[in-house]
C-alpha cells in the first residue's frame, strides 16, 4: 500500500512538475510581443523590402512616396520593414499626414508592415514613440506591436515566418527599438531590459521547437561591435572614417573579417552597450543584424558569425545622392533557413531598370526619373574614379561586392 501511494506521489509531481513547465512556456510564448505568424510563400520563398530613414517632410514627401510605391510594385515584397526616422515633422498632425502618405502605399497594395522607430522619430517632445506608433497600427497593413510597458522603448518584437503549407516555425525576424539618447547625450541602444527579452524568448523558441531557430534582427541604430569588426588607422588614410565615441580614432574595413559593400560615412553606434551583440552571439541563432541611421552606408561586416549589416537611407534628396540613397532588398528560402540573401538597389540603378520605366505614370514620374539618371551619372563616376585611386594608392580594397 505504501509503495502504491509512493508511485502515486510522484506519479503527481511528475504531472505537477510537467504542468507547470507547460503553462511557463505557455506564458513566454503568449507574452503579447509575437505578431500573428507570417508564411512563406507556395515557392518556399519570403522577400523583405527593408526601407530606413525617409524622413519625410515637404521637400520630399511626394517624389519619396512616389519611388518607394515604384519600388514596392517592382520587388511585390512579402513584408516591408520599417526602421526608424520615418516621418519627425515638428507637430503630431503634420506627422500624421506623412505617415499617411508612406502608410496609404502600402495599405493601397495590401502589403504588410512592421515599423520600429529611431532617434529622430520622438526627440521633439511634442508626441510620444506610442501615440505614433498608434499612427501606424491604424492600417490594417501593419503588424507592429506597441510593447507598452514592458520593454523599454515601443516596438520590440517578434515575427514568426511559418512553413508554406503548415504552422511550422521555420524562421524568425526580432524587431528592436534602439532607442534615440542616453542620459549623456549620446546615441542610446537596445536596452538590458530588450537583451533579457530576446534571451529568454530565443532559449523557450528552442526549448518549443527542439531546435534553433533562425532569424534575422532590424533596429535603427548599429550595435558597437561594428568598430571591432573595422580596422584602426591613421587618420590620412583614404575611405577611413573617425569613430564616434573616440576623438582621433580613424576605421576602415578589415581584410581580416568578410566585408560587403562600401563605407560612406562614420558609424554612428550607441555609446553605452547592454549586451545586445554578446546575447546574440551567444544564443548563435541571429544570421545579421540590418540597421539603418547612418544614410549613405550600405555595407556589411561578417563579425563573430553574426552579419552587422546598414542599409541606405530610403528617400528622395532633391539633387543629392542619387546614387547613395535607396532600399534594401532580402530574400528567405525555406529549405536554407541557415542562409539569406540580400541586395542593395540605389535610386540610380532603381531609375535604369526596364520594369521600373515601365512603371513610371505620366511625365511626373518620368521627369523624375530622368533627373536621377543624369545626376546619379556623375556621381557614379566621381565616386569611381575616386575609388579606383584609393585603391591603387593604398593596395586595399575599399568597396566590396554589396
Amino acid at each position: 500500500m505504501k509503495k502504491t501511494f509512493k508511485a502515486f506521489l510522484s506519479l503527481l509531481l511528475c504531472v505537477t512538475i510537467a504542468a507547470l513547465a507547460a503553462l511557463t512556456a505557455a506564458a513566454v510564448a503568449d507574452d503579447g510581443l509575437t505578431a500573428a505568424p507570417m508564411h512563406f510563400g507556395s515557392d518556399g520563398r519570403f522577400k523583405i523590402l527593408h526601407i530606413t530613414d525617409t524622413h519625410l517632410h515637404d521637400n520630399n514627401v511626394r517624389q519619396s512616396t512616389r519611388l518607394i510605391a515604384m519600388a514596392c510594385d517592382a520587388e511585390q515584397p512579402d513584408l516591408v520593414m520599417l526602421t526608424g526616422d520615418l516621418a519627425p515633422e515638428k507637430t503630431y498632425e503634420r506627422t500624421e499626414k506623412r505617415v499617411d502618405s508612406l502608410m496609404q502605399v502600402f495599405e493601397s497594395r495590401k502589403i504588410p508592415v512592421a515599423v520600429t522607430f529611431g532617434n529622430h522619430d520622438s526627440e521633439n517632445g511634442a508626441y510620444t514613440r506610442e501615440q505614433v506608433m498608434a499612427l501606424y497600427n491604424a492600417y490594417a497593413c501593419s503588424i507592429s506591436i506597441d510593447d507598452g510597458e514592458q520593454l523599454t522603448g515601443c516596438g520590440t518584437y517578434l515575427i514568426p515566418i511559418c512553413a508554406s503549407g503548415s504552422d511550422e516555425c521555420r524562421f524568425n525576424l526580432w524587431v528592436f527599438d534602439s532607442g534615440d539618447y542616453d542620459g549623456e547625450d549620446h546615441y542610446a541602444n537596445v536596452a538590458e531590459d530588450q537583451v533579457a527579452w530576446y534571451r529568454e524568448r530565443s532559449a523557450a523558441i528552442e526549448s518549443e521547437n527542439g531546435k534553433k531557430i533562425y532569424s534575422l534582427a532590424f533596429q535603427h541604430i548599429i550595435v558597437p561591435q561594428i568598430y571591432e569588426a573595422l580596422e584602426k588607422v591613421d587618420h590620412r588614410t583614404l575611405f577611413s572614417y573617425p569613430r564616434i565615441d573616440a576623438t582621433g580614432e580613424y576605421y576602415r574595413f578589415s581584410k581580416a573579417y568578410q566585408n560587403y559593400g562600401m563605407l560612406h560615412e562614420k558609424p554612428c553606434c550607441g555609446y553605452y552597450d547592454h549586451g545586445q551583440f554578446a546575447a546574440m552571439t551567444e544564443r548563435a541563432d541571429v544570421l545579421a543584424i540590418f540597421t539603418g541611421h547612418d544614410h549613405s552606408n550600405a555595407f556589411g561586416v561578417r563579425y563573430k558569425g553574426i552579419d552587422i549589416v546598414n542599409s541606405l537611407s530610403t528617400r528622395y534628396s532633391g539633387d543629392a545622392y542619387t546614387t547613395q540613397f535607396g532600399y534594401r532588398v532580402i530574400e528567405l528560402d525555406e529549405q536554407t533557413p541557415d542562409k539569406y540573401e540580400t541586395r542593395v538597389v540605389r535610386w540610380y540603378d532603381f531609375a535604369k531598370m526596364k520594369e521600373v520605366k515601365a512603371l513610371a505614370d505620366g511625365r511626373e514620374d518620368k521627369a523624375l526619373l530622368s533627373q536621377i539618371r543624369f545626376l546619379g551619372f556623375f556621381q557614379k563616376t566621381a565616386t569611381d574614379i575616386a575609388v579606383r585611386f584609393a585603391e591603387t594608392f593604398t593596395g586595399r580594397t575599399v568597396r566590396y561586392p554589396d
